[in-house]
């Protein structure tokens, strides 16, 4: 069995900030949020957004975490600081707007290495478009991979993991799902380019999320896992397991097949309607140790491999609805 570690969205453990810091006057520090998650059981990672959550310098933030007893899986982009990012980061108009964007990646990649944690996660929700006619697409393209290949250029040791997602903030995004974010893997043409599947922006981008998993081992390396869940409609954010059991519990055999090692990230958003934040993150994990459970059942024997290879729906639903219920 995979040895399994748990990392979190560290934003969600500013929800119902009164039970936590009482009397606290604005938002939470960054240390502040990772000791409140340090206490969920299991947790073994956090991610920290860049620029967002430097603290007081990204080494001495890492350090602080780890004193923590938690580990930090990596770093992820946050395109926030200059307001003209919101019509593009790699693929603004305007030259000098596009060299920030980059220039601030790279500076984030920088970090990344500082902080012992070689892994840079690009979700690049700015760049895409909101209207016919109002892009050249294949400018919009050329842009995009001529910056990715310079970022990934940067510091060849550090990995850099794109997570695509259908649209928003954009009404379109350029990356929005596996096969154009392979695409663009393959053309960029780098070693330490991988992907970042995120089970809610898989789901609205109309793919099975085992099959998506499926083809990134396949083309190129799956750097990510983040699981929640959803209704397809949207980046809903939803505890694990809660809408689509089944696609979860596909999807998590597909990584172990596969041979992914990295953590498993609640990308979950408890602050949205007020949940505690502690209470969420602990069901999460116990929902992903119990599917993992399901999936040993599974692979006890050669019966749901015999049946997918008959492609015989009847039978496999039997074999996965009885691993379910424990037999």
């Amino acid at each position: 069995m995979m040895s399994l570690a748990f990392a979190t969205r560290l934003n969600s453990f500013a929800s119902r900030p009164e039970a936590a810091w009482p009397g606290l006057k604005g938002k939470p520090g960054v240390l502040q949020l990772a000791a409140r998650a340090a206490t969920v059981t299991g947790l073994t990672h956090v991610d920290l957004n860049y620029p967002d959550h430097q603290g007081d310098g990204i080494g001495a933030t890492a350090r602080a975490i780890r004193d923590l007893g938690l580990e930090l899986n990596g770093l992820a982009m946050r395109y926030y600081t200059e307001p003209a990012f919101k019509i593009g980061a790699f693929t603004n108009p305007d030259p000098a707007i596009r060299r920030a964007a980059i220039d601030l990646t790279k500076r984030g990649i920088d970090a990344a290495l500082e902080a012992g944690s070689p892994l840079m996660t690009l979700w690049l929700g700015q760049d895409g478009f909101d209207y016919a006619f109002q892009a050249d697409y294949r400018r919009l393209w050329d842009m995009e991979i001529e910056a990715i290949r310079e970022v990934a250029a940067h510091q060849p040791q550090c990995d850099i993991s794109i997570e695509y997602k259908p649209n928003e903030p954009r009404s379109y995004s350029l990356l929005p799902d596996c096969a154009t974010t392979l695409l663009a893997i393959r053309e960029v043409g780098l070693p330490n380019l991988g992907v970042t599947l995120d089970f809610a922006h898989s789901l609205y981008a109309d793919e099975q999320p085992a099959l998506a998993a499926a083809l990134i081992a396949r083309h190129s390396r799956l750097l990510g896992v983040h699981l929640n869940d959803g209704y397809g409609k949207r980046d809903d954010g939803l505890m694990v397991g809660s809408v689509n059991t089944l696609k979860t519990i596909e999807l998590l055999r597909q990584v172990r097949k596969d041979g992914y090692g990295g953590p498993i990230y609640f990308d979950t958003f408890p602050d949205m309607t007020g949940l505690d934040p502690v209470q969420e993150c602990t069901v999460n994990i116990s929902t992903v140790n119990s599917m993992f459970a399901v999936v040993d059942r599974l692979d006890a024997s050669n019966s749901l491999d015999d049946a997918m290879g008959r492609q015989d729906a009847v039978s496999a639903q039997a074999i996965v609805q009885a691993a379910l219920s424990g037999r």
